[in-house]
């Protein structure tokens, strides 16, 4: 099979020639790869942000990007989305509200978004939105054993990419007694969380009533973003960081992390 061969332009994975090493042994063999290429996000014909991301689930991609980094504040703001797909890149075309536009306009920032960076071209502290509204109506997913356990339990069957590459993060959207409903896989985390944003907007999810749950840290942006959409719990595997803890915080959000069959640990409770 050619280096470059993959039975699906947008499966998010390529095969590439190794040579695995154990011992003094070295076997050439192939391997599959999980895909990462820059997509640019161009609103109402202006060029926005360039963000580097699995080639898959591209139009939720869009959606919940413009979302979650409040430039749009709902889903019915964004009139029109068209991916252009390229050999080695892709272009997302989105029309937008002009109210929304305007606004976007006056804050108008570059983001050369890296893997696992959501803040990357940020021209000043003064631009970072660290302050997020309290979540409406105010409620909490009660976080106990058996949901963490059967979320994480039901998670990685639904890994598909991840057992395949090796190298991606999931993001879950979970109903309130734990069980997992919808997953959406990328390299970058912030990424896979739009995704399933993204999603949930296009197929109207009532948000108040489920949490969700991402295989990785909690990052800053993570709550941040997860906070904007009114969604109560945000759960995670690894650990949080102290700015991700006062941000759930201040917008009432539950977050709990190091989540596994066996326990979890509560950064919010009162």
């Amino acid at each position: 099979m050619p280096d470059d061969q993959n039975n699906d332009e947008r499966s998010g994975y390529l095969q590439r020639n190794i040579v695995r090493h154990q011992g003094d042994s070295a076997t050439p063999d192939q391997d599959w790869v999980a895909e990462e290429f820059p997509v640019a996000l161009v609103y109402n014909g202006i060029s926005h942000a360039v963000m580097m991301a699995t080639p898959r689930d591209l139009e939720e991609f869009a959606i919940g990007f413009t979302l979650t980094e409040g430039i749009v504040d709902s889903a019915a703001d964004i009139y029109d989305l068209e991916v252009l797909m390229h050999a080695d890149s892709a272009e997302i075309q989105l029309s937008i509200a002009q109210p929304a536009l305007l606004k976007l306009k006056d804050q108008r920032r570059t983001l050369a978004g890296r893997t696992g960076c959501g803040v990357c071209g940020i021209e000043s502290i003064e631009l970072l939105d660290l302050k997020p509204a309290p979540i409406s109506p105010a409620r909490r997913v009660q976080p106990t054993a058996a949901v963490i356990e059967r979320a994480a339990r039901e998670l990685m069957p639904h890994q598909t990419l991840m057992h395949k590459t090796g190298g991606v993060h999931a993001a879950a959207w979970c109903s309130a007694d734990g069980a997992v409903l919808k997953v959406f896989e990328d390299v970058g985390r912030h990424n896979g969380l739009d995704k399933l944003i993204g999603h949930l907007a296009r197929q109207r999810v009532a948000l108040d009533d489920g949490f969700v749950f991402l295989s990785s840290r909690a990052s800053y942006e993570l709550v941040r973003k997860t906070a904007r959409m009114n969604i109560p719990m945000l759960a995670t595997i690894s650990a949080p960081t102290t700015l991700a803890i006062s941000i759930a915080r201040e917008a009432g959000m539950t977050l709990v992390s190091f989540c596994r069959r066996n326990g979890f640990v509560e950064y919010t409770a009162n």
